[in-house]
């Protein structure tokens, strides 16, 4: 429900939508906190489609309302969405950035910079959507879906007025006469885009394939098109009791124009089938107000349909009393570590298997994490990250084989990365275990999911901020995660740093050394010889830190929890088991708020 707060109430194309939602108040102060903003916004949106005589395929309810809009702060504009996802021209944005130009949902519907261009525009369409993850056909219907009702306003060249950010107190009141009916302006373009605007069809298409199209200039100053012969126009109802000419914007004619021909090939299909549009749009509607809500098991409500595939399923989970004996799988994994478990070899790796397969977890839009063990398979198999993880699948396969169906691959990482801490940690610790988790057939969904920040020399401070909001973890508990690197040493073959280097004096042993040694040594840039990729070494000893290694003593606030676990390994072997046990179950949901782990 963050477009109630800036910068998403103030974008352009949220223009008007302040008195959306004070038409839905009414609602919302009936239901209370028993209704989010969020499920509200969405919810509206389906009736009125419904009303119209639209088809939806369903609701899943659960959003959760936040209590400003710091979340879309990176989403622009902002100092913080120039310092993470610059846009060098506005209109010109890419991904991550979900739109092509800051303040628009998708992109500039004029055309690209303003350029009534469909043929360009059509490459803007595609890309935008694309990175929501819609394909040809998705976009396509969604397009058409929205511009089956309603009308674009641009009555005049004046302008909406100043938006909430600018004045609060009367936002947007229309500069066009009286700013209202015939006289709004919400987005600067002019007209309905069918002949019957309040009713559900695939006019929209039909018109798109049987008129000849023109560009011109609109009442509100904008490149729109017309049909180019006027008496063969149809005509829909005016705001106040005349008619207008049906109209197209630029992103509109770009679906007829696609240079791919793919675009035309899907209008053609709509405008033939009424049915297959239906069909499509129902889908993609539910896709697209749904996709930030994660697996199905966070969706609550009578009318949630079956799982579907941009919820990336995974199988149920297996009945309590058909799990392995997830005793006898942990005596298993300690046999596999042999008389020394600390000094083996495979304990740091089955804990950097375990984080590496739950730290693809973001809060965000609730995917990822190890639930599916999708570490596995391409694309994460073939992340820079992830080099040398294979070697710990390989050595616990035996464990999967004695225990069979009752062990899933994601129990058996999580079990082993817990195992690592317990039999690696100076001071005894006992992580608690929550089974049940199952296994992907593949690993799509991960392609979203690549980690921005690598510990590469490039890394950049904001970015690792970042990361740790979309773990879904406190800045102390990513930092108490961080001594991790207190245990084990870097490899050639995986990381391209130099073999065998360590961060402590102890590499054997998960302690609080990591945090002294980032406090009390001096630390300089270092570049490895073989590979000419760049660390940080320790002045006078064979001591190595990674970039964000480095960042937590750069950064003042999780400065502090490094100079406190420096001084108190209890404090921070304690919060590590705790962080460490929270991701590893983030991904275990039980409705909007709930986790099976927690019961």
């Amino acid at each position: 429900g963050r477009q109630r707060f800036d910068p998403e109430r103030s974008w352009d194309d949220n223009t008007n939508l302040d008195k959306a939602r004070r038409l839905l108040w009414p609602i919302k102060s009936k239901y209370g906190v028993g209704l989010s903003w969020g499920d509200l916004i969405v919810l509206a949106g389906n009736t009125a489609i419904e009303s119209m005589g639209g088809p939806i395929l369903g609701f899943c309810a659960g959003r959760i309302d936040d209590p400003n809009g710091k979340a879309s702060e990176p989403l622009g504009p902002s100092s913080i969405q120039e310092e993470l996802f610059p846009c060098e021209v506005n209109g010109q944005c890419k991904s991550p950035l979900g739109s092509t130009t800051v303040g628009l949902i998708y992109l500039n519907p004029e055309g690209p910079m303003g350029k009534p261009d469909p043929a360009l525009s059509s490459m803007d369409v595609r890309d935008s959507f694309g990175r929501m993850a819609m394909n040809d056909s998705e976009t396509v219907a969604l397009i058409g879906g929205g511009h089956a009702f309603g009308k674009t306003h641009g009555a005049c060249p004046a302008g909406p007025g100043p938006s909430p950010k600018d004045d609060p107190f009367n936002p947007w009141p229309g500069k066009c006469g009286s700013g209202k009916g015939k006289d709004a302006f919400t987005s600067g373009f002019e007209g309905p885009w069918t002949p019957n605007p309040t009713a559900w069809d695939n006019g929209y298409f039909v018109n798109l394939l049987k008129y000849e199209w023109e560009v011109h200039k609109g009442p509100g100053g904008k490149h729109q098109w017309r049909v180019a012969n006027a008496s063969q126009s149809p005509v829909a109802p005016g705001p106040q009791g005349d008619s207008q000419r049906i109209m197209a914007l630029t992103s509109d004619i770009s679906l007829i124009k696609d240079p791919s021909g793919k675009y035309p090939e899907i209008v053609r299909q709509f405008a033939a089938s009424q049915a297959d549009f239906d069909l499509a749009f129902a889908h993609a509607w539910y896709k697209l107000t749904t996709r930030d809500m994660g697996p199905v098991t966070r969706c609550m409500g009578k009318d949630v349909p079956p799982p579907q595939p941009f919820q990336y399923p995974l199988p149920d989970p297996l009945p309590p009393s058909e799990l392995a004996n997830f005793t006898q799988v942990e005596n298993a994994v300690v046999e596999l570590l042999g008389d020394a478990p600390h000094e083996s070899p495979l304990t740091p790796l089955f804990l950097r298997l375990a984080w590496r397969c739950a730290s693809t977890f973001r809060q965000t839009d609730y995917q990822g994490g190890c639930n599916g063990a999708r570490i596995r398979f391409e694309p994460q198999s073939k992340w820079n990250v992830t080099k040398g993880v294979d070697a710990a699948l390989r050595a616990l396969v035996p464990v999967k084989h004695k225990f069979g169906n009752g062990l899933s691959w994601a129990d058996l990482i999580v079990l082993a990365g817990n195992v690592a801490v317990e039999v690696g940690s100076r001071e005894r610790i006992s992580l608690s275990f929550c089974g049940g988790r199952t296994d992907a057939e593949d690993g799509r969904g991960s392609q979203y999911l690549s980690p921005r920040v690598t510990g590469s020399f490039h890394d950049r401070l904001g970015e690792f901020r970042d990361a740790i909001v979309l773990l879904g973890l406190t800045p102390r508990e990513f930092t108490a995660l961080s001594g991790a690197h207190s245990f084990g040493r870097m490899h050639m073959n995986v990381s391209g740093f130099g073999e065998g280097m360590a961060w402590t004096q102890e590499p054997s042993v998960l302690s609080n050394d990591y945090f002294q040694a980032l406090l009390h040594e001096e630390w300089r840039p270092y570049t490895v010889p073989e590979t000419g990729k760049m660390l940080y070494k320790a002045e006078g000893k064979q001591l190595f830190m990674l970039k964000t290694d480095l960042m937590l003593r750069a950064d003042a606030e999780l400065l502090q929890y490094v100079e406190e676990f420096a001084g108190d390994e209890s404090a921070f072997l304690e919060t590590f088991a705790h962080a460490w046990t929270k991701l590893m179950n983030a991904d275990r949901f039980d409705g909007p708020l709930g986790n099976v782990c927690n019961k």
